[in-house]
């Protein structure tokens, strides 16, 4: 059984009489410590695909496995538990407190959930040992999305999930932000996945997804990920 799997998940959204299908009978598996790149078009599915992985949304019909749990199923509190516990997130736009500091930012996440790791330790791997007495106005896109990062990976999350986390970001800072949610899946056993509409970053992934009319297409599996440093686009 894979870490996650996708079965048969429709996703209808009704606006008076128009029914909508944002994901149509959408299949796919990801295997723990997996960095998975969901690539597609703007309005493909791949955003509502995310929302229901992390709790935020609900299935209209199918099942949502994780590590072998229906969480397609799970409502109110136990739904409340699953995001707390068991999902970071990282967004385009990176979401901080914006008087708290960096490591007050980071330390906010821990409070909510057990089994967290040491924010000062986490800010440190991320590269921001100097930086942990500063506030968001006070640092950079690409500090105030490692800081967004590290608020995830202190939560101590069995899923890492990412939308176009460079999207605000120039190239070099972009690169080193990509190079950080490599090295995590690697060094920490996490499985990431990053939603992009950049189809010239799958080759950093271990496995590729492609999302077209809210279907999941072309599920391919890189026995050799190319580092993010050598990657061009």
């Amino acid at each position: 059984m894979s870490y996650i799997e996708f079965k048969d998940v429709v996703k209808e959204y009704k606006m008076g009489e128009v029914s909508i299908k944002a994901l149509n009978h959408t299949n796919f598996t990801i295997e723990k410590g997996e960095l998975t790149v969901i690539v597609g078009p703007s309005g493909a599915g791949k955003t509502t695909a995310l929302n229901i992985l992390g709790g935020m949304d609900t299935v209209t019909s199918g099942k949502v496995l994780i590590d072998g749990k229906d969480i397609s199923t799970y409502k109110g509190k136990a739904l409340t538990k699953y995001r707390r516990e068991d999902v970071g997130f990282v967004f385009q736009f990176y979401n901080l407190v914006q008087n708290l500091t960096a490591l007050e930012n980071v330390e906010l996440a821990t409070e909510i959930c057990k089994d967290s790791l040491s924010p000062k330790e986490i800010l440190k791997k991320v590269g921001l040992k100097d930086r942990m007495k500063n506030f968001p106005a006070q640092l950079s896109g690409g500090e105030q999305q490692r800081v967004a990062i590290a608020r995830a990976i202190a939560k101590n999350p069995k899923l890492l999930l990412c939308d176009e986390p460079t999207g605000a970001l120039d190239y070099n800072t972009g690169k080193q932000i990509l190079q950080l949610l490599q090295d995590t899946a690697r060094k920490e056993n996490m499985t990431v996945v990053i939603i992009t509409h950049n189809s010239s970053l799958t080759p950093m992934a271990d496995k590729v997804i492609r999302f077209k009319n809210g279907e999941a297409y072309d599920i391919t599996t890189n026995p050799n990920p190319t580092p993010i440093q050598e990657i061009e686009w």
